[in-house]
């Protein structure tokens, strides 16, 4: 299953264009597994390896944008640990909505194909974790990680949410259609999201359940996979949730992290700076630089200090204050 063509990019040069790449995709899925078109718009690669099974869903256009590696994340993944990996593609964002979708999940269900691994864990980020939660009910007993994914996009439900015009008419009242119902059965399932983004806050209230786990990601915005895959923090967490020990504090202490990563800071401190209190940005400043000398972080510290001087107040003498 560690075989360098998974594990390796298949173009880093991004140059490949789509069928091709689409036929190499298919030729190494052949050779560790199949490869299955679902209608028009998605396509669904299975590898073989362990008794876990990690489950995705992509986009293509996400898989190619990535920087290093022009294949699946589930594929990395799932290689590095020897799992079974199952990725459902789509070409564009489609939310996986098609009947093709729905039959083939349909015709796994009564194979009984889940019932052959001993761990299921789905996976996915937005549209491709709407996917996640709503298609983890042909799983009963799996995890479920999603990042900031949308409950619906039905307008009788989230006619708040006016981000997504060209899927108005599309239906999500039919099969697989509201993500939250569709988690009844799941072991456990663990909500990221950036509650700063209020569309996504939203619609991570409708999860709700004994099961379910909401985890707030301030200041990750709309790139919470690539903040926790480049922190090295995603794979971890997916290895816990395979083993069925994934908890809300071990998804809090991987967000650590962030104390460390740089455009994890620059977020938190454009957020502090646009509040106009130089204390509170001289203390984060003056936190950060105890750890990492960085000249961003060192020129707003002597502007706060310069503008609390102005005011006749000065930073305290104690320890630096620890970000949480």
């Amino acid at each position: 299953m560690a075989n360098n063509r998974i594990t390796d990019s298949i173009d880093p040069s991004k140059s490949m264009p789509l069928e091709q790449w689409l036929d190499e995709v298919e030729d190494i899925a052949e050779d560790h597994g199949y490869f299955e078109p679902l209608g028009p718009d998605h396509t669904a690669t299975f590898l073989e390896g362990s008794d876990t099974l990690l489950v995705t869903f992509e986009t293509i256009q996400s898989v190619r944008d990535r920087r290093n590696h022009d294949v699946p994340i589930g594929w990395q993944i799932a290689a590095r640990n020897g799992w079974s990996q199952l990725c459902i593609l789509s070409h564009g964002e489609t939310w996986f909505r098609h009947r093709a979708v729905y039959g083939f999940f349909d015709r796994l269900i009564d194979e009984g194909t889940f019932d052959e691994y001993e761990n299921v864990v789905f996976y996915g980020a937005e549209s491709c974790g709407y996917a996640a939660a709503a298609y983890s009910v042909s799983a009963p007993g799996s995890v479920v990680l999603a990042l900031s994914p949308q409950a619906s996009l039905d307008p009788r439900v989230c006619e708040w949410d006016d981000r997504f015009h060209h899927m108005r008419r599309t239906s999500f009242t039919d099969r697989y259609g509201y993500a939250p119902d569709m988690l009844e059965a799941a072991q456990a399932c663990f909500i990221l999201y950036d509650p700063e983004i209020e569309a996504d806050a939203m619609h991570a209230a409708l999860f709700s359940g004994s099961n379910i786990t909401r985890v707030r990601c301030r200041h990750l915005g709309r790139e919470i996979e690539t903040f926790l895959r480049r922190m090295d923090v995603l794979e971890p967490t997916l290895k816990k949730a395979a083993k069925g020990k994934l908890r809300a504090l071990d998804v809090y202490a991987a967000l650590r992290e962030r104390r460390n990563y740089l455009p994890y800071l620059r977020n938190f401190l454009n957020a502090v700076e646009n509040t106009d209190r130089p204390f509170l940005s001289g203390l984060m400043c003056r936190s950060v630089l105890s750890r990492i000398n960085t000249p961003r972080f060192r020129q707003q510290l002597t502007a706060s200090q310069n503008a609390l001087r102005a005011e006749g107040r000065r930073l305290p003498n104690a320890a630096p204050l620890e970000l949480v």
